[in-house]
């Protein structure tokens, strides 16, 4: 006897659907078959528009089909179906029995009609008519309720397909995307965050032989080659661990890979047994999704809580295979991460050039994202290590040392504070390394803080407001600083009280990435443009400081002083002002600004406010993030900015003294008690660590006082900082003015770009513009792109070459240097760019924007271009429309070599796709070689 056509539930539905009409009259269906065996025998179907119950029994004679019937007469309700499958001949039914069946007479199974019928197509693909294994798939896995999608005309292979793998791995599953359909596309990225769901992999390996090998053979091919790999872990139940396995599998990419670490990673795979080639396409695409993954977490915990959990297991995996150490390497490993962290802390402290070339692969490592406190902290350690290859700096005056702390000093003090706050990853290894750096760099620090002591000491007794020994002291902040911006509209004076030269170093570079230009006054020829930053009063409190800097003149005294005095400076040059201190800063409801205050912002009077967040920290601590202060972490700051803009106000943010921060080494000195505060005693005598100081800018102690030098030592109960003493760090005074236009610029004044403002050793060592020296290419098979030459166009130019001023007459320089702009301007590419423009700039100014952008790493901020400009002796008006000008001149047939990135913040030069369109040529030792016709 021939075996009979399995028959399943879905198939039973799928017939009472079709023939629904008929069942209107017939409450008995015979179907030629076998019930497939534990398919339920009772359910309710849609049969048309209703729901029935049905109820299925599989019988072999006709006895068994007879029994049936009579039970389902005797005891079924009206309106419930009978479904018998059976193999009996309809010639050995009576025809009684057949008449109260559907068309009187056992029906046929035919498959490709029910999935024709249930896709609502005209009819299917020819080769699908050859594949029983796919039709009877579509059969069974047709979803529950919602059935397969509808399909207007023929029913492709794929389509078919796609729904299948759709319903039975469960791609619609709302950890896999939240807008899977049938129709949606199946790829690699799809099936690997199907892996990582709890039945997903489970789901595949319960089907048959035949259809998981057909599946895995069409997902290979729609795919990718990653999906058989994939599907087969998932068979020997690996699929929850198949992306962790393809973060190990990249060992076997890597042709200098231990062979060791290599056998150990395949063993991995374990039956799955796939090849080499195999496992590199698979890693792969394990590793292009958990990148894409890694640039959701940043605003998906959901994201976040997926990748970790794929990075946990791949390091659980590698750790319990003895391959930690040799997937050190690996840019996809937890472990590989800490151990790449430790090699720049390490080689920072040891070998400075190691720990630049462990930093770059840190940067570099794929999860370096997700860890941006970590790196940060790893930067710090290479720039603290820069500064000291440097050798020890020395203090040679006040003015110098608060000029260097400003621009030099300060920024180590940034460093240092992240490495002594250490890892945020708790890695003991890492936190030695840190300490060791984080010592050496004290002690440089302390040994400059007790130099300024003594130059300060010998200051002290003649420095006045008047004769401030080359200072800018912090009286005269106002009538330097502030009053020459009230050519540019009224100003905004904001008080960052306790603002340390580290705090207005990230301050300022924030305040730039928002638009703000920050100004200095213009130095001299060959000086180097510094933030500018005054000495505090003595001692370095609030009540001395802040009340003479609001006041313009040395004097003691509270809020009422300050405002009055801040008033009255301003009355004496003309000008109205009103001072804001914290409780008159803040709105009521509904307002975020005090309704005076905003009126002040409106008004053409000078407006101060006093800002306490750095300050009020020192007592308790900052909360969040210790080492990084933010526009956003100071109360009302942003929003003063923001107002500021609007009004067309110059800012400036001043401080009236810095500050130190308790490190947990701080000790109390016998003469505590002696009265004073925290960082100052009235005493004439002087320990270690001390110093005396008097004079008229001395305000208390009866113009004598003694100050600690050094940061540990204090005269009160400990807190979290403190101010008052002697070191660098609390005596400058940072002063930033910040523009929201450059059209505010007084005459005289300049800007001061972030390039400018940070130090050499906070950046990456580059070349110098004149030393940047590009390789010749090795070959000179790429062909260079030459326009054609254009016709005149009418306003073709944003920008006209007169923008940049020139102030004499200078002559072209005969010869060239040879720098990679300099081999630009002088490419015939370059010439025949040229007939693009109307008046181009000179070609040395030119060359001096390529060089200037190489050496910085490609991008550079407008201002610091415009500096750039500058120094060639000509003065930029224009610097947006200059670099629209260049663009013309390097974006050959519109390849992006220059633009403005960072929503206009930064200017990038792509150096590698410059030198593809102009010196292509260059491989044959003469300048760029002409296109033939």
């Amino acid at each position: 006897m021939a075996l009979l056509p399995q028959v399943g539930r879905r198939t039973v539905e799928a017939l009472l659907d079709r023939h629904a009409k008929k069942l209107a009259e017939h409450s008995l269906m015979l179907v030629h078959g076998q019930y497939a065996a534990g398919s339920a025998t009772t359910f309710t179907a849609e049969v048309g528009e209703q729901t029935r119950r049905v109820t299925v029994r599989d019988e072999s004679s006709v006895l068994g089909i007879l029994a049936a019937w009579h039970s389902h007469r005797e005891d079924a309700a009206p309106g419930d179906l009978l479904v018998v499958t059976t193999g009996v001949d309809d010639d050995q039914l009576g025809w009684d029995l057949r008449g109260h069946a559907v068309h009187r007479r056992t029906l046929t199974v035919e498959k490709a009609e029910i999935v024709t019928q249930r896709f609502g197509a005209t009819g299917l693909d020819v080769r699908m008519y050859r594949e029983d294994w796919l039709l009877q798939a579509l059969v069974d896995a047709e979803p529950a309720g919602r059935g397969w999608p509808r399909t207007a005309g023929v029913l492709t292979r794929d389509a078919a397909l796609r729904a299948l793998v759709v319903e039975r791995l469960g791609l619609d599953h709302p950890d896999i995307s939240p807008h899977a359909t049938a129709e949606a596309a199946v790829d690699a990225d799809v099936l690997l965050a199907w892996s990582r769901t709890p039945a997903g992999p489970r789901r595949f390996a319960a089907l048959g032989d035949t259809e998981r090998a057909e599946l895995k053979k069409w997902l290979g091919e729609v795919a990718g080659p990653a999906a058989p790999v994939l599907l087969t872990l998932a068979e020997i139940g690996r699929g929850n661990d198949a992306m962790a396995l393809g973060l190990l599998g990249a060992a076997l990419r890597d042709p200098a890979a231990d062979p060791d670490v290599a056998l150990a990673v395949g063993g991995l795979f374990g039956k799955a047994g796939p090849r080499r080639g195999e496992i590199g396409a698979f890693t792969d695409a394990v590793e292009g999704t958990l990148l894409r993954w890694i640039g959701e977490a940043a605003g998906s915990v959901d994201s976040r809580h997926k990748v970790f959990a794929v990075l946990q297991r791949a390091d659980d995996l590698a750790r319990d295979a003895g391959l930690t150490a040799g997937l050190n390497g690996s840019r996809f490993l937890l472990s590989s991460f800490a151990a790449q962290l430790a090699a720049v802390v390490e080689g920072a402290h040891t070998s400075p050039a190691q720990g630049e070339s462990a930093l770059a692969e840190l940067t570099g490592h794929a999860l370096a994202g997700l860890f941006p406190d970590r790196v940060r902290v790893a930067e710090m350690a290479v720039r603290l290590a820069r500064w000291l290859r440097q050798g020890p700096p020395a203090v040679t005056s006040v003015a110098a040392g608060v000029r260097d702390h400003v621009a030099e000093w300060g920024w180590a003090d940034r460093a240092l504070s992240v490495l002594w706050a250490g890892d945020p990853g708790g890695d003991p290894a890492v936190a030695r390394g840190l300490r060791d750096l984080y010592e050496d760099g004290r002690a440089q620090r302390e040994r400059l803080d007790e130099q300024f002591a003594r130059h300060l000491a010998g200051w002290a007794p003649n420095a006045t407001a008047q004769q401030p020994g080359g200072c800018l002291v912090v009286e005269n902040v106002l009538d330097t600083v502030v009053r020459p911006l009230t050519t540019g509209g009224p100003p905004l004076v904001i008080v960052l009280d306790g603002m340390s030269s580290a705090v207005a170093a990230q301050l300022g570079e924030e305040a730039e990435r928002e638009g703000w230009q920050e100004i200095v006054p213009r130095s001299g020829e060959g000086a180097r443009r510094t933030r500018l930053a005054a000495v505090s009063m003595l001692p370095s409190i609030t009540r001395t400081s802040r009340a003479s800097l609001l006041c313009g003149t040395a004097i003691q005294g509270g809020q009422s002083t300050e405002a009055s005095g801040f008033a009255a400076f301003w009355k004496k040059r003309r000008k109205d002002a009103v001072l804001f201190h914290k409780a008159s800063i803040g709105g009521d409801a509904g307002h975020f600004l005090a309704q005076e205050l905003t009126s002040a912002l409106a008004s053409d009077a000078v407006v101060g406010v006093v800002l306490n967040t750095i300050d009020d920290a020192l007592d308790s601590g900052q909360q969040g993030q210790r080492t990084v202060w933010s526009l956003g972490d100071i109360t009302y700051l942003r929003e003063l900015l923001a107002a500021a803009r609007s009004y067309a106000r110059p800012v400036v943010l001043v401080a009236d003294h810095g500050h130190v921060i308790d490190r947990g080494r701080g000790r109390v000195t016998p003469a505590a008690d002696a009265g004073g505060s925290a960082r100052w005693r009235p005493d004439t005598d002087a320990g270690d660590g001390e110093v005396v100081l008097s004079g008229p800018r001395v305000l208390e102690g009866g113009g004598t006082i003694t100050v600690p030098w050094h940061e540990d030592l204090r005269y009160a109960a400990r807190r979290a900082g403190y101010h008052g003493g002697a070191s660098l760090a609390e005596i400058t005074v940072p002063v930033l003015v910040l523009l929201p236009s450059k059209e505010l610029a007084p005459r005289e004044w300049e800007p001061l770009p972030r390039e400018q403002a940070a130090p050499s050793w906070w950046k990456a060592a580059t070349a110098t513009p004149l030393e940047v020296r590009e390789p010749q290419p090795e070959s000179a098979t790429q062909p260079v792109r030459r326009p054609a030459k254009p016709a005149l166009r009418q306003n073709e130019e944003l920008f006209d070459a007169d923008d940049v001023v020139m102030p004499e007459a200078a002559p072209e320089a005969s010869s060239v240097p040879a720098t990679l702009g300099g081999r630009v301007v002088a490419s015939e590419v370059y010439e025949a760019q040229k007939e693009y423009v109307r008046k181009a700039p000179e070609g040395k100014v030119v060359a001096a924007v390529i060089d200037a952008l190489a050496a910085a790493g490609g991008t550079m901020s407008p201002a610091a271009l415009a500096a750039a400009i500058s120094a060639t002796g000509r003065v930029r008006r224009n610097i947006e429309g200059f670099v629209a000008t260049v663009q013309r001149l390097l974006n050959v047939e519109g390849y992006p070599v220059l633009g403005f990135v960072d929503a206009g913040h930064a200017v990038k030069l792509d150096v590698a796709l410059l030198r593809d369109q102009f010196l292509a040529g260059e491989a044959r030792g003469g300048s760029p070689r002409k296109e033939t016709s």
